[in-house]
Formats: structure tokens, sequence, C-alpha cells
């Protein structure tokens, strides 16, 4: 008999702190079915991991509302690189690595230090006479933004518009949405949209060095070029999953690093530790907790079979605390250097934007650190009301 789980995603003492009931869930079983959710849960690094790289188990995107007709959100998803499978994923993946290819991350590296720098002298500015300074809304939530929108090629004056769309967006993925949440989606959905096919007519016409151009102009070896849809809804997926997810370490990591000064100073003391500690970071507090995928033929994760139709999620912070794969889980190390963290997925569907994603939070961090030595928490931090994307709202600190 399969092991029946009666966690709540949505309650407060687990969106609160999730890693002692995933620690008492795992005990039990390292997969469990979810009967309000409609789905299996795994809650070790093994099963998780199986389910990330199962062939037999796909991303297919279906509306959850099938009879609230949402057209610009549905849009974003249906030609979505991370809600496809071969042979569109295989040639939408090909297409999308060699645009990143050209270059952009590396062209990007001094700018990152630079808009790292650029707002940090605000948080100066900001902390100056001894003021509270909030580094999410700051530091944490603009930075990220702004290095989507180097990439991408969206002008300055237009960076105002994107976290907001996003934002939106985002909350679409928890599992308590309600109907101002939905109508608030759509409508982000829509305007980004729009948006983004403006500027790709605007590339078209006189391209540039940035992401947009090079995807215009990417073509596979049997002459495929990226559809309007599929290149509108791939800049989508760049903002959504690139900001939410660095704003989200940025914010659970430097509370994690101000909550033990001891890692802080071991860090601020080892300037080589800083490529394990940002992975720490993802490992430690994970930004995205859960990652659906269904199964298109009978599929065994562990000693459970998962049959056609069925969903299953991998849960990806239980997995990044498995003991089975990392020593003292629930231990902060910066130090930390063997760490098969799940942060980034796995399989096909590992992040595209992994290599800029770590270009960015190690800038973020290093930034931090040598332009404040005095750093410390005012106060805790304000924590996002979701589970799936877990992250911060509010981080008070002095400086």
């Amino acid at each position: 008999m399969p092991v029946v789980t009666s966690l709540s995603l949505t309650s407060t003492e687990v969106v609160t702190d999730p890693y002692p009931l995933f620690a008492q869930a795992r005990m039990q079983a390292p997969v469990q079915w979810h009967e309000g959710l409609g789905m299996w849960l795994t809650f070790t690094h093994a099963a998780a991991n199986s389910v990330l790289r199962a062939r037999t188990l796909g991303r297919i995107w279906t509306p959850r509302w099938p009879d609230e007709p949402m057209p610009a959100f549905a849009l974003i998803h249906v030609h979505s690189l991370l809600e496809s499978e071969p042979p569109q994923h295989t040639r939408l993946r090909r297409l999308v690595a060699g645009a990143f290819a050209r270059g952009h991350v590396e062209r990007l590296r001094p700018q990152i230090a630079q808009l790292a720098n650029r707002l940090a002298d605000q948080v100066a500015d900001e902390g100056s006479a001894g003021s509270v300074v909030d580094l999410i809304s700051s530091y944490a939530g603009p930075l990220p933004v702004q290095v989507i929108a180097e990439l991408l090629g969206v002008p300055a004056s237009d960076w105002h518009l994107l976290r907001p769309w996003s934002n939106a967006i985002v909350k679409m993925y928890e599992y308590d949405v309600s109907a101002a949440q939905k109508a608030a989606a759509e409508q982000a959905a829509r305007e980004f949209v729009g948006y983004l096919r403006d500027l790709v007519a605007v590339r078209r016409r006189a391209p540039e060095q940035d992401l947009i151009s090079s995807l215009i102009a990417e073509v596979d070896s049997d002459g495929a070029r990226l559809t309007e849809d599929e290149l509108v809804t791939t800049c989508t997926l760049l903002l959504n999953a690139g900001h939410e997810a660095t704003v989200n370490v940025v914010g659970n990591g430097v509370t994690a690093l101000l909550t033990h000064p001891e890692q802080l100073e071991l860090l601020r003391s080892s300037a080589d530790l800083l490529g394990p500690a940002v992975e720490e970071l993802i490992r430690y507090d994970s930004p995205l907790q859960l990652f659906e995928r269904t199964a298109v033929a009978d599929t065994a994760i562990g000693e459970v079979a998962v049959e056609p139709g069925q969903k299953i999620a991998a849960l990806l912070g239980a997995a990044n605390r498995d003991p089975a794969v990392f020593a003292e889980p629930d231990s902060f190390r910066v130090d930390r250097m063997d760490n098969p963290h799940l942060g980034f997925g796995a399989g096909i569907h590992f992040c595209v934007g992994a290599p800029l994603a770590r270009v960015e939070l190690q800038s973020s961090v290093r930034t931090l650190l040598a332009r404040f030595p005095n750093l410390a928490l005012h106060r805790p931090p304000v924590r996002r009301p979701e589970f799936v994307i877990r992250g911060v709202t509010s981080l008070p600190v002095t400086i």
C-alpha cells in the first residue's frame, strides 16, 4: 500500500519552514501520495533525481482552469521550452542554447558587476544616516531584472515594466490562486507578449548585440528557426525564471549568511569560497521547491508505480536536505564542496540559464560583502506567503 501524506503545502507551518516536516515525511517513505493535490510527492534526492531524468515523465502543460479562458497565459506555456518534450524540446533547446553560446554570458559579466555596484551605491545612500534598508526592494529585486533586461536588449526606460509582469505571472504556479490573481496574471501575460512582439519587430529591422537578436538569427541544422510565439515565450521564460530564482536565492541566502555569522566571516576571509558558497545558498533554502511531471507510460520511482496520466512532483527542497546525499544537511556551510543539489533541475530540463545565474549570484554576493562589512539584520525578514516559489518579500538590514 502506498504511503499517503497529509502534508499541507499551503499551510503557514510549511511555508514558514518546510524542512523539518520534509525530514519527518522522508522517514516514512521516499515517495508518497497526496490526495488533495492528486499527485505523488518525492521526499528524497534519489527519487527527485529519478523524476527529473525519467523520459517517461514529461512536462505536459494543460490549463488548470479549462472553463476560464486565459489565452495570453496559455500562449507563454504552450510554446515554452520548459513545458515541452522531444522532439519540440530538442529543437527549442538547441536553438536557445545556440543563441546563448554566442558569448552573452561573458558579455554581461562586467555589466553585471557594474549594475551590482550601482545598486550598492543606492543602498549605501539609503543607509548612510543609520536608516534601515530593505535589501530586497533596493538590491536583490532590481538586480536580476536589470540583468535579464540587458541580456534581452530591453531599453533601460522600460525596465520598470518587467518585474510587475513577472510577479503577477509566477503567482499562478502556486496551489492556492484567487480570481484576482488569475486576472492579474492574464493581463500581465497579455501586456508582456504585446511588448515583446513590438521589440522583436524592432530587432528584426535593426539587430543589436543582445539575446533577442541572436534568437531571431539562430537557425537549426535543418533550417528551422524559432517562430515568433516561441521567441516571445522564450523571452518570457527567461525573465520569469531568471528573475524569480535569483532574487530569492539572494534573499534566502543573505538571510542564511546573516543568521550564521561564523559562516559569513568564513566567506569574508576566503575569497575562493565564493563559488561553493553560492551553490550552498541554492541548496540550503531552495528558491524553487516543487517541479511537476506527468507520466506518459508506466514509470517506477522507487517502489511506487506512477501510472500514465498521473502527476508526480519532485520536492527540490526536500531533495536538497537529504542526509543520504548531504553530510549534516540542515547545517549551512559555505565551504561545502560535495554539493550535488537539484536547484537547477536535472536531465533535459536542466536550467539553460544556469551559467548566467551563477555569474549573477557570485557578483551579487561579492559586491555585498565588499561594500558592506557591517551588514546586519535589523529584524527578521518577511517571508513570501507561497510554497512553490520560496523567498522573502522584505529583508530589513543595517549597513
